[in-house]
């Protein structure tokens, strides 16, 4: 008798064999390339979950507090919801301009004059994108041939390794060490060479909350000058920096505008990261050539949602410095929690995130320990290294990162259970 399988396998009377389709491991394709990229595959060829997706998931199961993932559990101003509401009883439900609202462009335009004194194009140097993700996608798979070179510093987010290698480019990375985990900048000159075509550098940074400084920033758009290469900066945190710390745009330096990419996004200004309304800002040869391709990704998104970030971009100056203001005083509150529970803890200078180091406790593998954790203090943390290849483990193998985007009343209770690491 013939099998259905056979049946559907049967071509001009010639039998061919069945799909291996069961276990994905057999699906070739440019995925591998990817997941390797963002560290998901194992020498063996299995594919592992992320660790944030894991943890993310025990947090569920145990009903514990969930410091990992960087989300705010607060939805953001009023003011911005209400407009988002308005566009969609408005009519703004069809697919927007290709490039982003006029409207949301011109904000953005607006926005950068504003903080740092850059005069765009709103029509031809600005494009909008689903959230920063695509913006790095659209960037990567547009500027990037195989072979090419692109340096980041480690730790890095999962996106840029993974769109590095479905790109065929080659991930070159300088190591960020604690305690202050700013870069050499001496291995930042050895890493740049005839062979790199992007720099990217993202200030401040996830997962450690370092603000690059000047003189890093100026070396970059030197080095960049001197091998011919593309700065790409994500500032997806560029308000969100403490303790008086200037965030300063690498696309502000003498130089650097006519060969940056700067990407950036309302998701983390204004705690709505479930809008994914991003944005990317070049000059309009590189803007062009990044819409090529990020119009057959999403071609579009978000149309009730752009015209109130553009309403949110307009928001005063207080508003801004108050939400840097109220993150710092999170920060400070979970870093107390965690360094009562006894800890070492990082004091970062921006972003959502402080790094604590499990060691002291008597924990060298935080990928263990944060699988113990929900158990040992009803709290989820994320491992460092799930943020840096196996090479460099050795150097944050017992530091967990830490997310302080929450309500108060919720770093005041991680850090009461916390407490009981201690006895």
């Amino acid at each position: 008798m013939t099998t259905a399988a056979h049946q559907v396998g049967r071509t001009q009377g010639k039998l061919h064999p069945e799909p291996r389709y069961r276990d994905p491991m057999t699906v070739s394709g440019a995925w591998a390339r990817a997941a390797r990229g963002a560290m998901l595959l194992a020498d063996d060829g299995a594919l592992r979950p992320t660790i944030f997706a894991e943890m993310t998931a025990l947090a569920a199961s145990t009903g514990a507090i969930n410091l990992g993932q960087g989300f705010p559990d607060e939805d953001g101003p009023q003011q911005v919801r209400d407009a988002a509401k308005l566009a969609i009883d408005s009519g703004a439900n069809q697919y927007p301009p290709g490039r982003g609202i006029p409207e949301l462009r011109e904000a953005i335009a607006r926005h950068q004059h504003r903080f740092y004194g850059l005069e765009l194009d709103a029509d031809r140097e600005v494009l909008v994108t689903a959230g920063a993700t695509e913006a790095i996608a659209a960037t990567l798979l547009g500027l990037l041939e195989p072979g090419d070179e692109v340096v980041t510093f480690e730790p890095f987010y999962d996106s840029y390794g993974a769109m590095i290698a479905l790109a065929g480019g080659v991930h070159v990375t300088v190591p960020l060490r604690a305690p202050d985990f700013t870069p050499d900048l001496d291995e930042l000159r050895d890493a740049v060479t005839s062979r790199t075509r992007i720099i990217l550098i993202n200030s401040p940074h996830n997962p450690t909350g370092t603000v690059l400084d000047r003189s890093t920033l100026e070396l970059v758009v030197e080095l960049a000058h001197q091998h011919d290469a593309i700065i790409v900066a994500d500032e997806v945190y560029e308000h969100l920096t403490f303790d008086g710390v200037e965030h300063i745009p690498v696309s502000s330096l003498p130089g650097a505008r006519e060969r940056t990419v700067t990407i950036s996004s309302g998701a983390k200004t204004f705690s709505l990261t479930g809008w994914k309304i991003g944005w990317l800002i070049a000059p309009r040869e590189l803007v062009d050539a990044i819409l090529s391709v990020k119009q057959f990704l999403t071609y579009v998104n978000g149309a009730p949602f752009q015209p109130a970030i553009a309403l949110g971009l307009s928001f005063p100056d207080s508003f801004f410095a108050d939400a840097a203001s109220t993150l710092a005083t999170k920060r400070d509150l979970l870093g107390a929690g965690l360094r009562r529970a006894g800890f070492e803890v990082s004091r970062p200078s921006g972003s959502y995130f402080i790094l604590a180091d499990a060691a002291p406790l008597g924990f060298d593998d935080a990928v263990e320990f944060c699988r113990r954790l929900p158990e040992l203090a009803g709290v989820v943390g994320i491992p460092l290294t799930a943020f840096v290849r196996p090479e460099r483990h050795a150097a944050f193998r017992s530091l967990v990162r830490f997310a302080f985007c929450k309500r108060t009343d919720v770093l005041e209770r991680a850090a009461v259970q916390l407490a009981d690491l201690r006895r």
